[in-house]
């Protein structure tokens, strides 16, 4: 096996010889490329300078005003320290930084007025007999719309660029013999540490930090590299295995978190959020990666949640507390917060977890329930309350009087019949409830027009008592996918309720059409006494009375409208209500439907 040699032996020489020709060759072109450069960026210089005095000058050309031109020249040629002359366009100098212009000669016969009248700038470096020195000159024409008004010239002695240059140029020489001593050594250092092998591992150092742990360095013959190589072989196969133990373990997480129904919020000891997962983020309408980083009180407003979250972690007890929220621009939200330690890997405390639930629809479901066990318990009470004290009576010794018998019997049929009908109404209400989405598969496709009919015959005996005038509006063929018994009881409840609203001798409307190749629309038009706006949101609530002495007198129960609505929803359908008081109320069914063969 050969022996390995340390690189320095076989590097060093060429990296010697290398830099020193770089130096060399670098500093004799940085000498003679800088003369030029530093001349052209004088010349601009000047140029530029030639700029910003034309707006000046302008004005004072036409009309002329040699004076203020003068004056100019002077101020602004001792501020910028260069010298400012200006020309007219017959040669005759007009004003002049270093000198009497009227003392002057014609300078329209100088090289740089000549190019800046024929070219718009010229330059030149010549002697100057006016000032006795060699200058660098730059002439800018001044322009009056397409007239030649005259020529901006600005200049710099030469002796001043030549000290400039000679004082750089003596830099770049010193420069460059400090690097060339200073390039011995490196030269000695880097060959020490660098080498095609040592490359070979940078490469694969940059494969690891792009994530390509399978990359490999050659074997090497400098013993360095080669130990260097295999400790870098060792340490990515020990990354891999970590970063697929934290990979699998983080998506395991995320995908954890992400299918919580549960908002989830991990917040520092300073109150910044950490970590907010998708739920959470919804909730208060906010971006997961933006999220991060926020403050508590930035998510939320509201001083309620900043004060639970403080607690927590001023605490290291577990809290759960309901409170209401507002998110957003939304309604206020009743939320179920969690919050437990937030602990390190060392089992230090570094902030709280937050677990939070939108309990708002749970709460209103156990309002809902609530009022509906009182509702029903008081529907219930009523007509049992009668039904009992006619009884009493009646045993009481009433039966010996046979009118007054009769006419107490008379009221607790009609009791009878009022609890009757709300356990009817109590229990289709259940069943459709129940039935939900399943009914959804006993759906049948029938012909509204023959349901419409059946629905108007069942309150045709009602509608006439009062005098009023039921009118059916729906073509022969209608079709309609659904349940046909359902769809029958909503127009009839809608009917009763539009009779019993109804004065005499009124009209009732009812109209089906198709509304589009996907809906059709059924409509109840009646002439009564109509619905304020107020009540319009809450007119389908279960025992929601608008008039609850009217109802109870029209015998009504206060489910009808609610089964309706149950009945058009399980239908994947809508109703809504259009009403003017003191004129009349309409309700609409939409229903979606697929048709039956239309042929």
């Amino acid at each position: 096996m050969a022996k390995k040699r340390r690189m320095l032996w076989q590097l060093y020489p060429a990296f010697l010889f290398i830099a020193l020709l770089s130096i060399v060759s670098v500093t004799w072109y940085s000498g003679s490329f800088l003369k030029s450069f530093y001349l052209r960026e004088v010349s601009l210089d000047l140029e530029a300078r030639a700029r910003l005095v034309e707006d000046r000058i302008l004005p004072l050309l036409i009309p002329l005003n040699k004076k203020r031109i003068d004056e100019i020249c002077k101020s602004m040629g001792k501020r910028a320290e260069i010298r400012i002359t200006v020309i007219g366009p017959d040669g005759k100098v007009y004003g002049d930084s270093h000198h009497d212009p009227l003392t002057m000669d014609n300078h329209g016969t100088r090289p740089e007025v000549r190019a800046a009248m024929r070219e718009g700038t010229g330059e030149a470096i010549r002697f100057s007999r006016t000032l006795q020195r060699k200058l660098m000159y730059k002439g800018v024409v001044v322009r009056k719309g397409k007239s030649i008004a005259g020529v901006l010239r600005t200049s710099i002695p030469v002796d001043t660029v030549d000290k400039a240059l000679h004082a750089i140029q003596l830099r770049i020489v010193l420069a460059g013999l400090f690097i060339a001593l200073v390039s011995a050594g490196m030269s000695f250092l880097v060959s020490r540490y660098t080498s095609r092998p040592l490359e070979e591992i940078r490469r694969v150092a940059e494969a690891y930090s792009k994530g390509d742990l399978g990359a490999r360095a050659p074997v090497s013959k400098i013993k360095e590299i080669d130990e260097i190589a295999g400790t870098m072989k060792g340490m990515a196969d020990s990354l891999r295995e970590r970063i697929e133990t934290i990979t699998r373990q983080r998506n395991e997480l995320s995908t954890v978190l992400s299918s919580m129904m549960e908002g989830v919020i991990a917040v520092d000891l300073q109150g910044r959020i950490l970590s907010i997962n998708g739920t959470a983020a919804r909730l208060f309408h906010v971006d997961p990666e933006n999220g991060v980083g926020m403050m508590i009180e930035e998510l939320s407003r509201n001083p309620m949640l900043a004060g639970f979250v403080r607690r927590a972690l001023q605490e290291h007890d577990t809290f759960e507390e309901d409170m209401n929220i507002r998110v957003g621009t939304r309604d206020d939200r009743i939320l179920n917060l969690r919050s437990s330690s937030l602990l390190d890997a060392n089992g230090k405390r570094m902030g709280t977890l937050l677990v939070i639930a939108d309990v708002t629809r749970v709460r209103e479901l156990e309002n809902m329930r609530r009022d509906f066990v009182a509702n029903v318990s008081h529907e219930i009470k009523t007509p049992i309350t009668a039904i009992k004290g006619f009884v009493e009576t009646l045993l009481d010794g009433a039966l010996e009087n046979p009118d007054d018998a009769l006419r107490f019997l008379a009221i607790i049929e009609k009791h009878t019949r009022r609890l009757e009908a709300l356990v009817e109404d109590l229990l289709t209400l259940s069943r459709i409830e129940r039935e939900g989405e399943l009914a959804k598969t006993a759906f049948e496709e029938f012909n509204l027009r023959y349901v419409l009919n059946s629905a108007l015959q069942l309150c045709l005996i009602k509608a006439e008592a009062k005098g009023i005038k039921v009118s059916l509006d729906c073509p022969d063929v209608l079709p309609v996918k659904g349940s046909a018994e359902q769809i029958e009881q909503a127009v009839v409840n809608l009917l009763d309720n539009a009779i019993n609203y109804s004065p005499r001798d009124s009209t009732i409307r009812v109209n089906a059409r198709r509304e589009d190749a996907e809906t059709v629309i059924i409509s109840v038009s009646d002439q009564g006494c109509g619905i304020a706006p107020e009540h319009i949101q809450r007119i389908f609530e279960r025992f929601y009375r608008v008039d609850k002495g009217r109802s109870r007198a029209a015998g009504g129960t206060g489910l009808g409208l609610a089964i309706v609505k149950h009945i058009v929803q399980a239908h994947g359908g809508k109703i809504s209500v259009e009403s003017t008081p003191g004129k009349g109320s309409t309700f609409t069914i939409h229903l979606p439907q697929a048709g039956l063969n239309q042929e």
